[in-house]
């Protein structure tokens, strides 16, 4: 018997295809299933236009049948089969597509389903096969023939015996190694799954002989011993895949209940998705889509460890189980799957081509999940309510980062607590529910709404009547500052010196009573060696003796937030202490000024800027200094 070399350019080509192309093993199956559907799909294309087939859409299957003690592992089709000739030009040619000839001959367009395009699915057999053998025999003709081959070294082609049209490819499987188990694809399970995971969808049948057990029937005599049943086993034949996809099917023939479930079974979550939107999308872009927008985050959402991405289909058929490029970061919690004709797919099918096309359905998808989301918010407002706690953080960082490329669209997807009634608001809603007199969108920052209620800066803001947004999160203040503005309207901390609400007569009695003062001010500032840029007097407060606030772009909260980071380098906010001229401890510290007991003035300064910081929630220097400070006081 002859041994044909392959006709490739060279044998490394088959080798990098073995051991190079595909990323993992258990793809082997998902190409061979394939190639099976597309023969089945020419000899179904052959039938509508020829009786003589004798077979209809229902008649034809695909077989899987794993033989553990041989250590073979068979796919059979009744599809439109290979001569001769075509054996040796689609298998003994390496890259030679007969999908893609024949899609070409029949001028077929991508709606034929046909799969295989270019020709090199076949040879991911032998990275689990140390011999892989291929009997077929082509409609129409008398003959049968089988290919042989164990790899690089080449193959045969000899006549065989075969009853009717279609190929058996039979795999002898690699013996088992200490880092490698090739015995999984041998076991019914593991097959199941496999099937499960990248070819659920393939439209023809894949049935496999599945082997179940079952208690044998017990004798009268056995159940009055209580005798435990003993188990005989037993063969079923299953059809493994579910063939149309819950995506192509029409949207009025579905349900409710069908998108939950799908999900639940699909994407394994035991809560059901608060929003789902099923896109058959037509045009720049031809696509189906499922989306489905969870109602709890998975417990790693927020790690390195989280890989976003949906699920990408080309035919039906599995691409790739996380397709990254799909969503933007910010919208990284959505969940599902896309299934498209159009995509331009590399040589494995396990990776896609960045092309324009991908970039179009991306950015088609991006708009159908901010379209729902504000559907959500305007519709479902405890929904979305319930959302935002689990992915709201996600959104203000998008906001933040690509600094602030995004921003515009998803600024009306925010939500921040507000001090009226304590409930969630959008921007929106906050601007229209401004008083005329009102100049800024207020915010505070704080770790959490109590301790921001306690702010002594936030008490000229609510005399006045003005709303405040409660900022909690890390993010929250570098988001506000990314934004700058809201439909006209800036944002301004409730710690800026400026807070635009006008009161000619108090702001000229501050001013003159810091004239009056600015020797004991510049005493103060120079007690506190650095620690603060300079001590004011304040406009702000009321009741409160004093306060923390800051000049410049970083924040007392920023600061905080940016030195919890991991790094070396520290950031300082521009600290003020402001000094509160109507409570009774300014009074006091201008009788120490006056006596000239520059000891107790200092000391008065080091207690008054321990007290603002922890009204702040900043740590403290030295807590025992301090500590003996308020004692020596006393």
């Amino acid at each position: 018997m002859e041994t044909k070399q392959f006709k490739a350019e060279s044998k490394r080509l088959l080798e990098m295809m073995i051991h190079s192309i595909y990323t993992h093993k258990e793809i082997f199956l998902r190409e061979l299933i394939s190639n099976a559907s597309d023969a089945i799909d020419k000899l179904y294309f052959k039938s509508l236009t020829d009786d003589k087939v004798g077979l209809g859409k229902d008649d034809f299957a695909i077989w899987i049948t794993a033989n553990k003690d041989a250590r073979t592992l068979k796919i059979a089709d009744n599809g439109i089969g290979m001569t001769e000739e075509e054996l040796e030009n689609n298998l003994g040619t390496i890259a030679n597509s007969g999908s893609l000839k024949f899609k070409t001959e029949n001028k077929l367009d991508d709606d034929s389903q046909i799969i295989g395009q270019f020709g090199v699915g076949f040879y991911s057999a032998f990275m689990v096969a140390k011999k892989v053998t291929v009997i077929s025999k082509a409609y129409g003709s008398d003959k049968a023939y089988r290919w042989e081959s164990e790899g690089v070294d080449g193959y045969t082609i000899t006549e065989d015996e075969k009853k009717s049209a279609g190929t058996e490819i039979i795999l002898e499987l690699i013996d088992d190694t200490d880092d490698e188990s090739y015995s999984e694809f041998l076991d019914q399970y593991r097959l199941k799954s496999l099937v499960k995971k990248y070819s659920d969808y393939i439209r023809f049948p894949i049935k496999m002989e599945v082997t179940h057990s079952r208690p044998k029937e017990q004798t009268e005599d056995e159940k009055e011993q209580n005798k435990a049943p003993e188990y005989e086993e037993y063969i079923e034949i299953e059809t493994l895949n579910s063939m149309v996809p819950l995506w192509k099917k029409n949207k009025s023939e579905l349900k409710d209940e069908d998108y939950k479930h799908f999900y639940t079974e699909k994407f394994y979550d035991y809560n059901e998705p608060l929003r789902y939107a099923h896109v058959k999308n037509e045009g720049n872009a031809n696509y189906d889509a499922l989306l489905y927008i969870p109602s709890k985050a998975p417990f790693d959402y927020y790690s390195k460890e989280y890989e976003k991405g949906l699920q990408l289909y080309s035919n039906g058929v599995l691409i790739m189980e996380k397709c990254a490029d799909l969503l933007p970061d910010y919208f990284s919690f959505v969940k599902g799957l896309v299934d498209s004709e159009d995509l331009s797919l590399n040589i494995s099918r396990e990776m896609l081509q960045h092309d324009r096309q991908l970039k179009v359905i991306a950015k088609s998808i991006e708009k159908t999940i901010s379209s729902e989301l504000k559907k959500m918010l305007k519709n479902e407002r405890e929904k979305y309510e319930e959302f935002w706690q689990a992915f709201g953080l996600q959104l203000k960082y998008g906001i933040y980062s690509d600094y602030g490329m995004n921003k515009d669209k998803l600024q009306d997807l925010l939500l921040f607590t507000s001090s009226k009634e304590k409930k969630l608001v959008t921007l929106d809603e906050y601007v229209t529910g401004m008083r005329e007199e009102q100049k800024y969108i207020y915010y505070a920052s704080g770790e959490s709404i109590a301790r921001i209620e306690q702010l002594p800066q936030t008490e000229l803001v609510i005399e006045n009547g003005f709303e405040i947004l409660y900022l909690t999160d890390s993010v929250d203040e570098f988001a506000v500052k990314t934004l700058h503005t809201y439909k006209d309207k800036e944002f301004r901390s409730v710690s800026a010196d400026d807070l635009g609400i006008d009161n000619t007569e108090k702001q000229e009695e501050i001013k003159a009573k810091e004239e009056e003062s600015s020797e004991l001010l510049s005493e103060l500032a120079k007690a506190l060696d650095g620690k603060v840029a300079k001590v004011i007097l304040s406009q702000r407060l009321k009741s409160h003796p004093v306060c923390l606030t800051s000049e410049g772009e970083i924040s007392l909260e920023m600061e905080k937030v940016l030195n919890s980071m991991p790094t070396d380098q520290k950031v300082h906010a521009q600290r003020v202490l402001e000094i509160n001229p109507g409570h009774e401890i300014f009074g006091k510290l201008k009788a120490i000024n006056e006596a000239g007991d520059k000891d107790k003035l200092t000391k008065y300064a080091q207690l008054l800027y321990t007290q603002a910081l922890l009204i702040e929630g900043m740590s403290i220097e030295n807590p025992v200094e301090f500590s003996n400070l308020i004692c020596e006081l006393m």
